[in-house]
């Protein structure tokens, strides 16, 4: 059995928390969080920390879990492998590409197996959009969005991570890992642009952003994010991958909201164009939900443990999406191009 230490208890912790707690190859033995959370029922017996470092070594767990805001990520990995432990943590690995290389390296130098928190990897729905449009053949064009017109607790929340992490970033990175699966070439140049829609967000961070990325094989990607208030709901989810051949899209049923966080993830149809074969509709019925598909993750993680699994070509993909994202961020800081 892992004994795992989770740490941070918002949206995606509780999640995995909840993961862990009804997957019998885990134990919790400890939750840390810096307030007093809302836990659900299944989990407040479990021992609550306010000190990450304390519960770290006092634990001594097999996994941590790290699920805290970004700017922490790095730290609390490192000091976790180096303590004994194996990671998952939650995207983004680092807020900067030095920091991501710092936290594979050491985890290479350890032999601890870090996992992160790419969950559409783990989606069946999206592994068959990735086949479908590898099976067309590139160069392709990659039109990706993700805007969330939030209110309330959720606009909260996106202030809080623009407090370090812009939408472009955090998000943006889970698509920039499906790019990079689709086409294999290397990325070599990002443009990025962005827009502060609100005065309730930091100074110096923007809540819309949206770039182009330039790949070794001719291929290019967009990506677009907007979090608050302010945002559109129409046509926040766009999931299309063009080729010469045809293309690959997601279509979502009428009324889905951009504030439903399972629709962050649904697919429900793929739709499937060949040139010269017309059209074909593939039912994604069944599909897994946002918990699912975390106990998905989780349950992947096991494994990567009881398996050795060699993950060396994730912990690459991870950071080279991350350089990618934390690119487009500069681009749109400086107002140029940046090359990779």
């Amino acid at each position: 059995m892992i004994r795992v230490l989770v740490a941070g208890l918002g949206n995606m912790g509780l999640s995995h928390a909840l993961a862990y707690h009804h997957n019998p190859d885990f134990q919790i033995v400890g939750l840390v969080n810096r307030s007093v959370p809302d836990l659900p029922p299944e989990l407040q017996d479990y021992p609550l920390s306010h000190d990450y470092a304390e519960a770290l070594q006092r634990l001594k767990p097999d996994l941590v879990c790290i699920a805290t805001y970004s700017d922490s990520h790095a730290d609390f990995a490192v000091a976790a492998m180096q303590a004994g432990g194996h990671v998952f943590v939650e995207k983004p690995l680092a807020s900067n590409v030095a920091d991501a290389q710092r936290v594979m390296d050491c985890a290479v130098e350890t032999g601890r197996k870090l996992v992160v928190g790419y969950i559409l990897r783990h989606h069946p729905s999206w592994q068959r959009l990735i086949a479908e449009a590898r099976a067309l053949g590139g160069p392709f064009v990659f039109r990706l969005n993700l805007n969330q017109q939030s209110s309330g607790p959720t606009w909260e929340v996106h202030k809080a991570l623009m407090q370090t992490t812009s939408p472009i970033v955090d998000c943006g990175v889970h698509y920039v890992d499906v790019m990079c699966q689709i086409t294999d070439a290397a990325p070599v140049e990002v443009r990025g642009m962005g827009l502060r829609l609100s005065d309730e967000i930091a100074p110096d961070m923007y809540n819309y952003g949206q770039f182009q990325v330039l790949f070794e094989d001719g291929s290019v990607g967009w990506y677009e994010a907007g979090w608050g208030p302010m945002m559109s709901d129409t046509a926040f989810f766009v999931k299309d991958v063009v080729s010469p051949n045809g293309a690959v899209s997601i279509r979502m049923p009428e009324g889905v909201r951009s504030d439903d966080v399972d629709a962050h993830t649904m697919t429900s149809t793929l739709r499937v164009h060949r040139v010269g074969q017309g059209d074909e509709d593939l039912s994604m019925a069944g599909e897994p939900g946002h918990q699912e598909l975390c106990d998905a993750e989780q349950a992947f993680v096991a494994k990567a443990i009881a398996e050795d699994l060699d993950l060396t070509r994730h912990m690459q993909d991870a950071v080279r999406s991350l350089a990618v994202c934390l690119a487009a961020d500069e681009s749109v800081r400086t107002g140029v191009p940046v090359k990779l």
